[in-house]
């Protein structure tokens, strides 16, 4: 009967062990987050959660999510689905970064312009840096996790965050409303997507200036970089397109329609699918990355803001 009973706990281990993992989707407007399960690439659940759900971070079993209307970062047990405490971070909260090391965490304060960082997985507040750019949406921790990288919606820079210093020493020049932000693997280099210029800007993280302007489609918005460097995607809010970078030339190698509006993106970990959210589609686009096409779109809640894959 021992016996018996370790093979089936084996068994359970290894079948756990082997499942895919699962994308998040916080949908502002339902105050919801739908779960997807990426080897079906359908819902598998759907749980309410605070007012207004925006950001999204997620690691340890846990997930964070900024809420919009009750100025807070909701701290959610993601197998359960269930609220554990929401932590008040300032003024209309958008993008929430986990830090590589899993130590920090860093929300983007739209109103008060400030980064409120915090401990992880405890959510205690460290600092409250001040930024110059106004309407700061995203605050993106480097691979070393020594710097913070900032967008405002208000700005024509990068904030640059020393975040042992918990002070800005930088800013960077790139067009004109800078939105979603991604670096590559190795931490050498960042790119960023604004909106109203319409290009794409590569940022040389040691002498943090921008190297490269990258003719995007209609209003750039997410970024996500592919795990083997080689391919950054970019989603065109205006084009309901997700576009293809070569890191090697910093040119556009392809484009593939996805739904209205998408915003913020993921990949999985082997990087062989990107997860798009649709705003005003209310779905989430699939791109196969190796074939680069659209396999399918996923109907989630109402404005999909972004997607979170653990």
């Amino acid at each position: 009967m021992r016996a018996i009973s370790c093979f089936l706990l084996a068994l359970f281990a290894a079948v756990g062990a082997s499942a895919e993992p699962y994308a998040y989707v916080p949908n502002e407007k339902s105050a919801s987050v739908s779960v997807i399960d990426t080897a079906s690439d359908t819902v598998v659940r759907q749980f309410p959660i605070g007012e207004r759900p925006r950001g999204i971070a997620g690691g340890s079993g846990r997930l964070y999510l900024t809420d919009g209307k009750s100025n807070s970062l909701l701290i959610v047990d993601s197998a359960a689905g269930k609220l554990e405490r929401r932590v008040k971070v300032g003024d209309s909260p958008e993008g929430v970064s986990l830090s590589p090391d899993g130590k920090l965490l860093a929300v983007a304060v739209e109103d008060d312009n400030v980064v409120t960082l915090l401990s992880a997985p405890a959510a205690k507040e460290l600092a409250r840096i001040k930024v110059q750019g106004k309407n700061p949406e995203h605050a993106v921790f480097s691979p070393d996790s020594r710097w913070l990288y900032v967008s405002a919606e208000d700005a024509e820079q990068v904030d640059v965050i020393d975040v042992a210093a918990r002070r800005q020493v930088a800013s960077i020049s790139v067009g004109k409303r800078p939105r979603g932000i991604g670096f590559l693997a190795d931490g050498s280099r960042a790119y960023v997507a604004c909106e109203l210029a319409d290009k794409v800007y590569a940022i040389d993280v040691a002498s943090h200036k921008a190297i490269a302007e990258i003719p995007a489609g209609q209003y750039p918005n997410g970024v996500a970089i592919h795990p083997d460097g080689k391919r950054v995607y970019i989603s065109n809010g205006r084009d309901a397109s997700v576009m293809a970078i070569d890191v090697a030339s910093n040119t556009v190698s392809g484009t593939v329609a996805v739904g209205k509006r998408p915003w913020n993106m993921a990949l999985t970990p082997d990087g062989s699918k990107l997860y798009v959210a649709n705003g005003r589609s209310g779905s989430v686009s699939v791109v196969d990355t190796g074939r680069f096409e659209k396999t399918g779109d996923i109907a989630v809640g109402e404005l999909p803001w972004g997607v979170s894959i653990r």
